[in-house]
């Protein structure tokens, strides 16, 4: 139906004949997909005649049907019936409940780790949407569309009502630009990090926490404590200011003061609700010493409330504004708010009125505990060596040495000790450079938030215990007065592998072991692990770290919350989200989990509220499961297995990516890469430096070029001979029992599976014939393409299957779907890199031509489902 709709806005403008080519191309696609040969040739020719006006009308056409499919799948996957099998219904708390009480889990232990739980989803911008989010408010609009459409007692007055919105709607979102033309700045995606929160997970949370309380009190007969919060949301919207110079301390405050104004804003609304409903003259003894004679109690507190909220918002906008403001009354300590709500609730209760206490107002009070009034955490990120960089430069004015030449116990005895002292350090007249200024101008800003405001302080490339201990002085001498989370961020292979031993020298630390009370967050990078070692061996040494950290922890009587940085894609260790916590190392997920949630993700996970509610149950049963019921240690044998497959996987891969030099002209040539950085995507540059190699490139166009063209190189490269090297030494049936009885493998296989099911031969094929002209680079790519075909007869071969995606046919059959669409656009997008880079040479690139090729880009992406 949407697909239709579209048609009828493409023939009113730009007209019917424009409408019958891209049909003749869709019919061409189709067709060539179902030729055995599968060359491509008739759809080729029919889009090497699209003259350069043609080209932008049929490139929009196809991305918008791809945007359109995503919608339809994704609504589909809402109001998906139960009984079909797939990937898309979540598994209810009821049915995870009653399994884990069946396994023998006492229901006492059960209603305890429920009441813990500690789940934080933090919100960053990259590898960002690559939709406006003009267009995404108008997708939305269309999905509640749907959701009126979808009932069996509408009259047809009231069908063609809404058909005939959807249709304006479709007709608007044909007529908006879909590329942005101005990069976001860290700002403006705060900003839509706070639209998620006002336009779903405001509704969804409190209805999800309803149905965890029923099914908490059904299963244990004991509901959620009023206080708990489960889940959190963080951001690095304005925090992450890890390789992008564009977040300075004056964003992260502008961030910081309007998720303050955000959140008086939507709990204004919540209060002026709340006076319409609480009318009641019954109260406590306890409520009416607070309100006197009052004949309306509640509204008597309420409204006191909302003066408070007016006050408190009409303050965060002055300062966002730069304004001197009187923050006099306002609220800022959570505590300022939750303690009247919870006043009127156990007023209601003691008064015989649970039913009305357990109305809007329960909802109230849960958004204020999970969001509190900053309405998100802020984390702060940033590389170890500006930190180490501030301290050398305040010991060198100081006259105490060179800092940055001391050994690490050095470092580590004067950092306690002045962490110890109680004199400060930062000398008054002291100027610092510029860099070291940002950094403590950065702290400065912390230090003035209330802990409900701030999340983890994430310290990148950290690898030694004085890049914990340094943060905390910096923060300290800031005049930061309670301990904050400092995590270091352990990323590379190397990184990873040193990690246990790093966090055991940090827990040697008296001082800190006492400063951090017991409780520890490390956070583990998938992308950049990845990039560095291939896919096969950075999920093993993931693995290998989490279990060792978590035993180092245990040693110190630390409870270790593991914080995933993980992204949409598999390559930066995406996938369905249940199935990776449940294959977590036993003991690591333990009540608490952390999870980085990037980009177009967001949308597809917590873009409308059902969508968002389905989400947060199937990360809860997961994360519940996996402390309560954690799977089994793997064998020796499979341990000596994976050490094997490893090896090799490494070394294929880094052959290729490292020591081949035709590589990266390879990559350059033959994939969109170079062209990425015209689309607007994020507030961060695509390059840590200026020039450099695959090592200086970012982790998300690294990936997002491969799969542009189809070769999903990140995502296989090393399994390949991994894989062959098993079937020539007779190891598969040890490998299909590690599926069968190690859930870590079985999730990378199955991971393997998807990628190579998106993969595609022949368009790579036609990206090489079009792009590459040295014939050195068309044999590494006709190599790299064989390695390719090897894969998928090795997967096939190791899980007995003809096809793949045999036991994924929800999966499968969206692929196909997508298929007509998304093929016209991979030609275009080689054909137009073509002449693009021609036009370069030239010194002048046609506009169409460059709006054209950014379209393909955001078209594939669409059909993807991942930006990288």
């Amino acid at each position: 139906m949407l697909g239709e709709l579209l048609g009828q806005s493409i023939r009113r403008q730009p007209g019917q004949e424009c409408f019958e080519l891209i049909e003749e191309i869709r019919a061409a696609a189709k067709a060539d997909r179902h030729q055995e040969s599968g060359s491509g040739q008739r759809l080729v020719s029919l889009l090497g005649k699209l003259s350069d006006d043609e080209l932008l009308p049929v490139t929009r056409a196809f991305n918008q049907f791809l945007n359109l499919a995503n919608l339809a799948e994704q609504y589909h996957g809402i109001r998906r019936k139960r009984g079909h099998h797939s990937d898309l219904i979540v598994e209810s708390l009821d049915e995870v409940f009653g399994r884990l009480q069946h396994g023998g889990v006492d229901p006492e232990e059960l209603h305890k780790k429920v009441s813990d739980l500690r789940i934080e989803f933090v919100l960053t911008a990259h590898p960002t949407e690559v939709a406006r989010r003009t267009l995404i408010m108008k997708y939305d609009e269309m999905s509640e569309c749907l959701a009126r459409l979808d009932h069996d007692d509408l009259m047809p007055g009231e069908r063609e009502e809404v058909v005939g919105r959807l249709s304006q709607l479709i007709t608007e979102a044909w007529h908006t630009d879909e590329i942005r033309h101005e990069r976001p700045t860290a700002v403006d995606e705060a900003k839509w990090g706070f639209a998620v929160i006002e336009n779903s997970l405001w509704q969804a949370l409190p209805r999800f926490l309803r149905s965890l309380d029923t099914s908490l009190s059904e299963a244990t007969g004991k509901g959620l404590p009023l206080r708990a919060s489960p889940i959190r949301i963080a951001s690095w919207m304005g925090g992450d200011r890890d390789g992008n110079p564009n977040v300075t301390h004056q964003v992260t405050r502008k961030v910081f003061l309007l998720g303050r104004w955000m959140a008086a804003d939507l709990y204004l609304r919540d209060i002026q609700a709340l006076r319409a409903e609480l009318s009641m003259w019954q109260a406590s003894d306890e409520l009416r010493e607070r309100v006197g004679d009052a004949r309306e109690p509640y509204r008597h507190v309420l409204a006191e409330l909302r003066e408070r909220l007016i006050k408190t918002r009409d303050w965060a906008e002055a300062s966002v504004n730069g304004h001197s403001a009187d923050a006099s009354g306002i609220l800022f300590e959570n505590e300022d708010f939750t303690a009247p709500l919870e006043l009127c609730y156990r007023s209601l209760v003691e008064c015989g009125l649970e039913t009305i206490a357990d109305g809007p107002l329960l909802d109230t009070i849960r958004r204020a505990h999970t969001f509190g009034l900053p309405l998100i955490r802020l984390d702060i990120r940033q590389e170890a060596s500006r930190h180490a960089e501030a301290v050398a430069e305040m010991v060198n004015y100081l006259g105490l040495g060179d800092y940055l030449s001391w050994t690490e116990e050095e470092r580590q005895a004067f950092l306690v000790k002045e962490l110890q002292g109680r004199r400060p350090l930062v000398p008054r007249n002291w100027e610092p450079s510029e860099q070291v200024q940002e950094v403590l101008a950065t702290c400065e800003v912390v230090a003035q938030q209330t802990p409900q405001a701030l999340g983890s302080y994430v310290i990148s490339m950290a690898s030694k215990p004085s890049d914990v201990l340094s943060v905390i002085l910096l923060l300290r001498e800031s005049g930061m007065k309670h301990p904050l989370r400092v995590v270091p961020l352990f990323e590379t292979l190397d990184d990873l592998r040193g990690a246990p031993d790093s966090m055991a020298a940090l827990y040697e630390v008296e001082w800190y072991r006492e400063y951090c009370q017991g409780r520890q967050e490390v956070m583990i990078g998938y992308s950049d692990s990845s990039k560095d070692a291939g896919q096969l061996m950075a999920a093993w040494a993931q693995y290998q770290a989490q279990e060792k950290l978590t035993r180092v922890a245990s040693q110190y009587g630390v409870h270790l919350t593991l914080f995933h940085g993980r992204g949409g894609t598999v390559g930066r260790g995406g996938g369905p989200a249940n199935r990776a916590i449940l294959s977590q190392p036993p003991g690591s997920v333990n009540g608490s989990f952390r999870i980085t949630e990037q980009g177009e993700m967001i949308r597809f996970k917590f873009g409308l509220p059902q969508l968002a509610i389905q989400s947060l149950t199937l990360y809860t049963t997961a994360v519940i499961e996996a402390t309560l019921a954690p799977p089994p240690e793997p064998e020796d044998s499979w341990r000596e297995t994976m050490d094997w497959l490893t090896e090799r996987s490494l070394k294929a891969y880094r052959e290729v990516v490292r020591e081949n030099p035709d590589f990266v002209p390879y990559f350059r040539q033959v994939t969109p890469e170079q062209a990425l950085g015209k689309l607007s995507l994020g507030s961060r540059p695509a390059r840590r430096k200026a020039t450099g190699g695959v090592e200086s490139l970012r982790a998300i166009p690294w990936i997002f070029a491969w799969t542009q063209m189809r070769l999903m190189l990140p995502s296989w490269l090393g399994s390949d001979v991994a894989l062959e090297a098993a079937a020539r030494d007779n190891r598969l049936p040890v490998l299909r029992d590690m599926m069968a009885g190690w859930p870590f493998f079985r999730t990378y296989v199955d991971m393997l599976e998807m990628v190579l099911a998106k993969s595609d031969l022949r368009i790579a094929t036609y990206y090489e014939q079009t792009l590459l002209d040295d014939d050195n680079l068309r044999a590494l790519g006709e190599d790299l393409r064989a390695r390719l075909k090897g894969c998928i007869e090795r997967l096939l071969e190791l899980k007995q299957q003809t096809d793949l995606l045999e036991d994924e046919p929800v999966f499968a059959h969206s692929m196909r779907v997508r298929s007509p669409y998304t093929d016209p656009l991979h030609y275009l997008q080689a054909e137009l890199l073509r002449r693009d880079r021609q036009s370069e040479g030239k010194g002048e690139v046609p506009e169409l031509v460059e709006r054209a090729l950014k379209v393909t880009m955001a078209g594939i992406s669409a059909g993807m489902r991942n930006t990288g």
